[in-house]
């Protein structure tokens, strides 16, 4: 099979009218990994885990299951969807779709769509983590602030850009998503308190 071009991908992108549906899933998997790894790090700061290691074993192989997950499950919703479609759009026609710009387009569609879907809470993940990765170079305690610090920082981030994307305020679209991390927080804290 020939690999398409960077000319013909962008084609079959624009075919597909991939990029909103590739926003949508990026904003919505982000948000669901910082929040596992939130998580995952306010169970380990209040469970007393005071070792880098078990942190970034722990989080990353939640975020890469998430990842796999993400990638497999929207790869199979994106497939099933576009084939029906195709099929409607053949049915329409009387014409056979599957080797055209359209049946490629829509292949190219569900797996796009797939790989942004796994990889953006394995990325997430990973940017929070990434204290955890210097080992002993600094403390532990510093590590954990300072990932505590990129989470916030990231889901401040992922609303602003929903928020530039809809429209609306974009410092209050922030807060709302950091509101989110602060009851999981909150929520960690309680339960590391009373265990």
């Amino acid at each position: 099979m020939k690999i398409p071009s960077i000319r013909t991908l962008r084609r079959y992108h624009r075919i597909a009218r991939v990029g909103e549906i590739a926003r949508r899933y990026f904003a919505m998997n982000a948000f669901d990994g910082v929040l596992t790894i939130l998580g995952v790090l306010v169970g380990g700061y209040f469970g007393h885990v005071r070792d880098a290691g078990a942190i970034v074993t722990l989080g990353m192989a939640a975020s890469f299951a998430m990842g796999v997950s993400g990638f497999y499950g929207t790869y199979m919703i994106e497939r099933a969807e576009r084939s029906r479609s195709l099929a409607e759009l053949e049915e329409s026609t009387l014409t056979d779709l599957k080797d055209t710009d359209i049946g490629h387009a829509s292949v190219y569609a569900s797996i796009f769509v797939a790989m942004v879907d796994g990889f953006s809470p394995f990325v997430a993940a990973a940017i929070a983590v990434s204290p955890f990765f210097l080992g002993s170079s600094i403390a532990i305690e510093e590590a954990f602030y300072i990932s505590f610090a990129l989470v916030f920082a990231e889901l401040f981030g992922l609303g602003v850009f929903l928020g530039a994307i809809s429209r609306e305020r974009i410092i209050f679209s922030g807060l709302k998503m950091v509101t989110a991390g602060i009851v999981i927080a909150i929520i960690g804290y309680l339960l590391g308190t009373t265990s």
